[in-house]
């Protein structure tokens, strides 16, 4: 991906944003459509129940692994340069993180991104929950929260394991990441066709899945062309929404990156979709408890994803197409806390219908 056009023309960080802002209008416009929500792919695994989920998140999700993965290997992508691969991660963070985050993701009804999506469709139940994710990201990066953080983290980190590239530490071959890829985009499209997803939304999951290495290929682009120093990125919404909410109490002229229009771009992105195929719709909570819930669970999922490194996305899509070993720990938590807390939740109505909520 050659910048030299732009970059001659444009300063760094406004390219930067608006490079974050074309792939988050990418991904919320198509994740809105698709109705991509991992909660409710993992609700409809564990009852064992697949419905119309369960594919859209197996073809988002192999969609970005494949893609990544063969830019990785043409050279269009420096994975080691990643966040996940060029530092030391935490096991310890992974494991704790991705199971909060995973219950608190079933108590909002929603993971982070689709908090973001549904509340620029005028879900306000998921703008106030996506708020309170916001804030408790922040406190466990800078504020309150990070030494609690700081102590859970270190407990066990990929430097005693010897680094947090599976495909280096398992000598993985290229041929195995593409059969292993390969293997859920099949599972993907006969779950779709089984479920009777339209093409559209089909078409739509891969879209929001393709958003993650186009992220990835862009930054890296800008490392290789951009003058100062730039950290490759894929998509994710954890710390950015934490970095989005702090842009919008300082100067905005300060720290702008790529994450600076992600956040903007995905709720844009779904705005515009929900607009031109009549989706808007004001919807609030139905009651005190209700609202109790979702608030809990936006809690959950903003400290458990800052300490796990990565959301539903960030760590279950980007890092996983990275085969980041903190990821797969991470997007294993998430499934089983989600599934378990499912059960606990509301046994009765899984074991009679199997239906997720």
């Amino acid at each position: 991906m050659d910048l030299t056009y732009i970059l001659d023309r444009v300063n760094e960080p406004t390219v930067l944003v608006l490079g974050g802002l074309f792939v988050g209008v990418l991904f919320g416009a198509f994740a809105q459509q698709s109705r991509f929500c991992l909660r409710a792919a993992a609700l409809e695994f564990s009852r064992r129940k697949p419905a119309d989920r369960l594919p859209i998140w197996l073809l988002a999700f192999s969609s970005a692994l494949l893609i990544t993965q063969f830019l990785i290997h043409t050279g269009n992508i420096q994975a080691s340069e990643t966040r996940q691969l060029a530092s030391p991660q935490s096991f310890s963070g992974a494991l704790i993180g991705g199971l909060m985050f995973g219950t608190g993701m079933v108590l909002a009804r929603g993971c982070a991104s689709r908090l973001l999506v549904l509340s620029a469709t005028g879900n306000l139940r998921a703008l106030l929950s996506g708020l309170v994710f916001a804030v408790v990201a922040q406190a466990s990066l800078r504020g309150s929260l990070k030494p609690v953080r700081d102590w859970l983290s270190g407990l066990w980190t990929t430097v005693e394991f010897g680094g947090n590239d599976l495909t280096s530490l398992f000598g993985i071959t290229e041929v195995t990441t593409y059969l292993f890829g390969s293997l859920w985009l099949v599972a993907g499209f006969v779950l779709a066709w089984r479920v009777r997803n339209s093409v559209w939304r089909t078409a739509a999951a891969i879209g929001a899945g393709l958003a993650v290495p186009l992220a990835l290929l862009f930054t890296t682009a800008m490392t290789r062309q951009a003058f100062d120093p730039v950290q490759v990125e894929g998509v994710t919404f954890t710390g950015p929404s934490a970095d989005m909410l702090m842009l919008f109490l300082s100067s905005p002229s300060e720290g702008l990156d790529f994450n600076s229009g992600l956040v903007p771009g995905v709720f844009l992105g779904s705005f515009l979709a929900a607009l031109l195929t009549r989706q808007l719709m004001l919807q609030g909570f139905e009651s005190g408890r209700s609202m109790a819930r979702y608030l809990t669970g936006a809690a959950l999922m903003g400290f458990g994803g800052m300490l796990a490194g990565g959301c539903a996305v960030g760590a279950g899509i980007t890092g996983a197409s990275l085969f980041a070993a903190t990821a797969w720990l991470t997007l294993c938590g998430i499934w089983f806390s989600a599934a378990v807390t499912d059960l606990l939740l509301e046994p009765r109505q899984i074991i009679t219908s199997g239906q997720t909520t």
